[in-house]
């Protein structure tokens, strides 16, 4: 008896080509999570927009990561009169810089 060892009807180069277009695929690719920082993306080009919840229905946006070259003072008042909001810039010893603005405003500020 004769077995068939392709039962589906495709052949062994329509599979290779089939595996080499999944190893392009730039999402397979292995990443070192032990990496040092200088070797992946800069933490400085990252601008961290978070939600704090305080108590009830109330929120504070947060920013950090803003570059230093920028007046982070005159950034929370232009955002204050645009955003219809209140707001502070905190000096954190672990994070800089942070301007934490009244209510979920982080679509707007991205939109800035």
């Amino acid at each position: 008896a004769v077995v068939s060892t392709q039962s589906t009807g495709t052949t062994s180069f329509e599979l290779f080509v089939f595996w080499e277009l999944l190893m392009s695929i730039q999402n397979l690719q292995t990443r070192d999570p032990f990496a040092e920082e200088s070797e992946t993306k800069k933490e400085e080009d990252v601008v961290h927009i978070r939600l704090q919840q305080r108590n009830g229905r109330k929120t504070l946006t947060t920013v950090q990561g803003v570059a230093p070259a920028y007046d982070k003072r005159k950034i929370l008042k232009f955002c204050k009169t645009k955003f219809a909001c209140n707001g502070t810039v905190i000096e954190s010893p672990e994070y800089g810089e942070v301007i934490q603005l009244q209510g979920d405003q982080r679509k707007a500020f991205k939109e800035f």
